[in-house]
């Protein structure tokens, strides 16, 4: 039954958190304080944790926009510049061949994101530009993703990223200032973000070694950041037509 119960843990647990090597260091040697393979161990579940997460974090922005009707407040330059990081990422890792583990949710962020980008078109009375930029996202992705996309094209839009998240972020930074509120921006949404992002610094460095990986999350936590502190800062400010409700 031991032997039983210790073939199930394995199987679990390699090789999808532990190499086989860190396991028998770990279980069979029982030298729990091994310091490389507790880091593996940490970076894994770090990574996967912020994989599954990723499934959910934008969906309360998304929901909130349904339910207002309205993207107010949302600035579709800073979402548009958000989703050109996120593709960036995506596309560099899978032609390295980096661990999903390491960059997983920037997909399912990227479907959240497009969603996002339409959802601000539709709601501004422009569906048609919506499903335009749709059907060009989608052949833009692909090409990207093809063989046929030299590797010096690949590397150019990670290297993108800094600038677009640091533009992006402070584009809805400035939108936040001047409109005195943070509108339909979910706090749920941006301190999700703010903490995956923070989390993925340590889980680039170690399972990816890319320092432009890892620079782009360490950019990404400061902008993020900025938009958490606006959120707390303006977090009784209501816009203008909900206070005319009132």
């Amino acid at each position: 039954m031991a032997a039983e119960e210790e073939g199930l843990l394995k199987r679990a647990l390699v090789p999808l958190l532990l190499p086989e090597k860190c396991y028998d260091q770990i279980f069979v040697q029982w030298d729990l304080l091994h310091v490389p393979c507790l880091k593996i161990l940490l970076s894994k579940s770090l990574g996967l944790g912020i994989v599954a997460g990723s499934l959910l974090v934008k969906l309360p922005q998304v929901f909130k926009i349904l339910k207002a009707k309205s993207a107010e407040g949302l600035s579709l330059q800073s979402v548009m510049l958000e989703l050109v990081a996120l593709t960036g990422t995506m596309v560099y890792s899978i032609t390295n061949n980096f661990p999903f583990s390491s960059w997983g949710e920037a997909l399912f962020l990227l479907f959240q994101t497009v969603t996002i980008c339409f959802l601000v078109l539709h709601y501004r009375g422009q569906t048609m530009k919506g499903v335009t930029f749709l059907a060009c996202y989608a052949l833009v992705l692909l090409a990207l993703l093809s063989p046929l996309t030299p590797q010096a094209v690949i590397t150019l839009l990670q290297a993108s990223n800094v600038p677009a998240v640091v533009v992006g972020r402070l584009i809805q930074a400035a939108t936040n200032y001047q409109n005195g509120h943070t509108g339909q921006l979910s706090a749920i949404t941006v301190f999700l973000l703010f903490g995956g992002s923070l989390a993925r610094i340590f889980t680039s460095i170690q399972e990816t070694g890319d320092p432009l990986m890892a620079g782009t999350f360490v950019v990404s936590s400061l902008c993020n950041g900025l938009i958490a502190a606006q959120l707390l800062y303006y977090w009784n400010a209501k816009a203008p037509h909900e206070k005319k409700k009132q």
